[in-house]
C-alpha cells in the first residue's frame, strides 16, 4: 500500500512501489537565473531581458528549464524523507510551462519502479516526479533512476568508513 515516506533516510528495501515524498519549496530568484545564464553560458534573451520575454508573451523573464529540473533535484535531496543515494543514472524530463522569476517550486515524488542491480548491495529506483509552482499549476515533470544502497550496502559502507 502506497504511503508518504516519513523523515530520514531510506534504503532501496525502506521504499516500495507507489510510495511517495513531498519536497520543500524554493523561490526562483533572479539571482538563481543570472547565475545559472553565467554558469552555463545560456543567455538567450528569453532568460535575460524582459522586454524580449514580454514580447514573446510572458509577463517577464523565463527561467531555463534545465535550471527548474537542477532545483528539483536540489529539493529532492533536501527532503525530510531521502534516498540512500549513489548516483543519478538518467533523466526524462519535460517542460510543461514557464518557471517564472518569484515562482515557489515544489515536487512530488514517487517511487515508479524498483529493481535491484548485479550488485546485491545496490538497487535502482524508477523516481516519477511532479514540479507544481505556487499556483498548482505542473511546470515540469519526468522520471529520474535513482541507483540506491540496500541496508547491507549502507552497513559496508559505514564499515569502511570506521575503518578508513
Amino acid at each position: 500500500m502506497a504511503r508518504e515516506l516519513t523523515a530520514g533516510f531510506h534504503s532501496y528495501e525502506d521504499v516500495e512501489e507507489g510510495d511517495w515524498l513531498i519536497t520543500p519549496g524554493i523561490m526562483v530568484g533572479e539571482h538563481h537565473v543570472l547565475e545559472f545564464a553565467g554558469l552555463s553560458g545560456d543567455f538567450f534573451d528569453i532568460h535575460v531581458d524582459d522586454d524580449y520575454a514580454r514580447a514573446m508573451g510572458f509577463p517577464g523573464r523565463v527561467a531555463h528549464g534545465i535550471l527548474g529540473l537542477a532545483l528539483t533535484d536540489g529539493l529532492k535531496n533536501r527532503a525530510e524523507a531521502r534516498f540512500r543515494g549513489v548516483a543519478s543514472l538518467s533523466w526524462s524530463w519535460q517542460f510543461r510551462g514557464p518557471i517564472l522569476i518569484g515562482d515557489r517550486l515544489s515536487a512530488i515524488v514517487r517511487v515508479a519502479a524498483k529493481r535491484m542491480t548485479r550488485r546485491p548491495e545496490r538497487g535502482i529506483l524508477t523516481l516519477a516526479l511532479i514540479v507544481t509552482n505556487q499556483r498548482g499549476e505542473i511546470v515540469q515533470e519526468g522520471e529520474n533512476l535513482l541507483m540506491v544502497l540496500t541496508r547491507a550496502g549502507y552497513q559496508a559502507l559505514r564499515d569502511a568508513q570506521r575503518h578508513g
